[in-house]
């Protein structure tokens, strides 16, 4: 199928509400503007040169999510133009995203990442380090910084049980701080192969990459 033919694909078999989110690293702009023209708007990359180089080539209406993991330094080169933040683990990045979105005169959105995978390569923070962030009067003083919801990755494992677990953890704390912070909206969960597991578990965001535009090529 083409990559056109699997946007199509992706977006009859996702429910209402749930946003699909392209996932486009080391793919070639040819590539993007495939996807684009097939009606998707939304794309998400792990590098920020890279995502910064595609932005600067690409459509100005598509919407811009970082899905790796961000290093403080790097983050005045999005700070112009990213939509949403999925991988935020700390106070102190969260602070350097408001002061470069403040300069920039625009507010960007956050996602908490939240550590419910069993593997040591995967970041995020626990959900006490979660609640702590948000109640701090720090993050309450932030004007050009919103965290509007969480992300998690499942552990990479053929265990369907496991991922759903591990996915119903990260619903039950969504719902949890939902109670408190009813502006938490989204459940950045589930990728090209768990996503049906995620959308069975209340994600509103899935992230596709391979499934849409192939092998990735790391050369």
């Amino acid at each position: 199928m083409t990559i056109s033919e699997n946007i199509k694909k992706y977006r009859s078999e996702l429910p209402e509400g749930v946003k699909l989110v392209a996932i486009s690293k080391t793919k070639p702009n040819e590539d993007l503007m495939e996807a684009y023209e097939a009606g998707q708007r939304i794309f998400g990359e792990n590098k920020i040169q890279e995502m910064t180089d595609k932005w600067e080539q690409l459509p100005k209406d598509i919407e811009w999510h970082m899905v790796g993991h961000v290093q403080r330094n790097k983050v005045k080169y999005m700070a112009p133009y990213v939509s949403l933040i999925h991988a935020v683990d700390s106070l102190k990045l969260l602070k350097e995203i408001n002061k470069r979105a403040k300069q920039n005169e625009r507010t960007i959105h956050c996602l908490l990442q939240i550590k419910i995978a069993e593997e040591d390569s995967k970041f995020g923070i626990s959900r006490d380090e979660a609640r702590d962030i948000l109640e701090s009067e720090a993050y309450q003083k932030m004007k050009h910084a919103r965290i509007v919801g969480l992300m998690g990755m499942a552990t990479f494992t053929d265990d369907e049980a496991q991922v759903r677990q591990e996915f119903e953890r990260l619903q039950h704390i969504a719902a949890d701080f939902q109670k408190d912070f009813p502006e938490l909206t989204e459940v950045s969960m589930g990728m090209s192969g768990d996503y049906h597991i995620a959308l069975e578990c209340g994600t509103t965001m899935v992230r596709i990459g391979s499934s849409i535009f192939g092998e990735r090529n790391y050369n």
